[in-house]
């Protein structure tokens, strides 16, 4: 069995298989690479058998089935020990695996880790999937050490450490093999994005650990295949967010907390309206039907995780509100908010 396979799930990326591709692998001589295609209509396909065949393997999927989906189905065609979930618009760095994989051999309940995110963009600063490690807020809101919302952090030297986190980001996942299929793989109904933060979430409440390991560097892109801007990750950012929320939340506090989060978005649409952005607006009133369309699938993915801790583990819930924090009191740098530092 191969120890080590990096995968990279590639949609209609053929720039960034050009650009990255080669960085990867220059780097990663002590792993396998295999790029899975979601059924890429541009010519990835092409340049990947041209250009990569004799240094990276190639599964062709049937269909675009999206960032969880296409993961699930390509990681059960490999053998290895460790996967590596590699975004196709990310540069990695010399000695970017071993550092992360010599950890996970230190103790069995790692079940996953990354590394350091730094923007691809502006070197000197942190990238927004991912920073230097993931947590959640009182409501659910994920954030990382170098990132609030999208207030981005210089990278200055303050979160050289390898420390425990609640969630490790999708864009560079390393991840036990048997854990990832054990715990079922990442949820096919979230599509894509936060997923990773539902995977994590259940393997630290399953009692694994997520690691963030800062000696280990990587640079992203970020909005690779959805922008920034593209009212369909507007859409999945709010109706997923809510989906964490009925999986994971105690009952003694979502009763509370999802009227709460479902009003602050509403506050979101007004928002969007306002700076002129009425199809972000539609993403998110769309976000809330299918949320509520699917609710009962998320109640029943709650009861099957019932035997897992629904309590957050200390240390990984931060227990103040970031939209309060952020917007009101002005803190944008996670030691501003006088938590874990």
């Amino acid at each position: 069995m191969t120890e080590v396979a990096v995968v990279i799930l590639n949609y209609n990326g053929r720039n960034f298989l050009r650009q990255f591709l080669p960085s990867v692998v220059a780097y990663s001589t002590e792993a396998k690479i295999i790029v899975a295609d979601n059924a890429s209509t541009d010519d990835s396909l092409e340049i990947l058998e041209r250009d990569f065949s004799h240094a990276v393997e190639i599964i062709k999927l049937n269909g675009n089935y999206g960032f969880s989906g296409g993961y699930n189905r390509a990681l059960k065609l490999i053998e290895a020990e460790y996967f590596v979930l590699l975004n196709s618009d990310v540069e990695v760095t010399p000695n970017w695996i071993s550092p992360i994989i010599n950890l996970f051999k230190t103790d069995p309940m790692i079940a996953a880790a990354q590394p350091k995110i730094l923007s691809y963009h502006q070197k000197d600063r942190f990238e927004y999937a991912g920073a230097a490690g993931g947590y959640i807020d009182a409501l659910g809101y994920p954030f990382c050490r170098g990132r609030i919302f999208n207030s981005l952090e210089k990278d200055s030297g303050q979160y050289e450490d390898t420390r425990p986190i609640l969630w490790a980001t999708g864009a560079c996942l390393f991840i036990r093999s048997h854990t990832f299929h054990e715990s079922g793989g990442l949820d096919e109904d979230f599509f894509a994005h936060m997923e990773e933060i539902d995977l994590c979430w259940h393997l630290n409440r399953a009692g694994h650990k997520v690691y963030y390991v800062s000696n280990s560097v990587v640079y992203h892109v970020g909005a690779g295949t959805l922008s920034k801007s593209n009212p369909q990750k507007t859409f999945l950012n709010f109706r997923n967010g809510l989906s964490l929320l009925i999986k994971h939340t105690p009952a003694t506090t979502l009763w509370w907390k999802l009227p709460l989060r479902i009003m602050l978005d509403w506050t979101a649409i007004v928002k969007f309206l306002l700076q002129g952005a009425p199809l972000d607006s539609w993403a998110v009133l769309r976000a809330h039907k299918g949320f509520f369309s699917r609710l009962q699938s998320d109640l029943e993915k709650r009861r099957k995780l019932a035997n897992k801790k629904l309590a957050y583990l200390v240390g990984y819930q931060y227990p103040g509100l970031l939209v309060v924090d952020f917007y009101i009191l002005g803190k944008k740098i996670f030691k501003n908010l006088g938590w874990i530092q």
